[in-house]
């Protein structure tokens, strides 16, 4: 696990918050809450543009998903919750080079930093559903890569 991946991470999820619940486009957010304010503070650049362009370019078929899996409609979901589950999916089905347990963890503890007191369970429940059905093999080989 990388320390600049995880900044980027975690300033990704803060990205598509404000992106959500801000009324932002996520190029403001992108350029003026991060890139601007925290400068290389983001951590990996290239890795956090990824993700949120990424997410957002491929929102309708990560929220189908995730909303396989959730107990009520995606936009009763808490936002920072919404947003984790999004960049957690995102990389489940787009980064197959980062192993499962990796983004699993990543998004566990990004929700225990940013989300409800116990929505880090709610996050590690749904992302090792669509684990399961996007990463079968990898899931049932243990987390090692076939």
């Amino acid at each position: 696990m990388s320390a600049v991946r995880s900044l980027a991470r975690s300033s990704a999820v803060q990205a598509l918050y404000q992106w959500q619940i801000g009324g932002k486009s996520l190029v403001e957010a992108e350029q003026v809450e991060f890139i601007q304010e925290h400068g290389k503070g983001v951590g990996d650049m290239e890795y956090f543009q990824d993700l949120l362009h990424g997410v957002q370019r491929h929102v309708a078929a990560l929220d189908q998903t995730i909303g396989e899996f959730t107990d009520r409609p995606l936009a009763e979901l808490d936002p920072v919750e919404q947003a984790i589950l999004r960049l957690g999916t995102y990389e489940l089905m787009h980064r197959p080079e980062l192993p499962y347990r990796v983004t699993i963890n990543e998004c566990i503890n990004l929700a225990k930093r940013y989300g409800a007191t116990d929505g880090h369970k709610y996050v590690n429940g749904i992302l090792d559903k669509v684990a399961r059905k996007l990463r079968s093999v990898e899931v049932g080989a243990g987390g090692r890569k076939p």
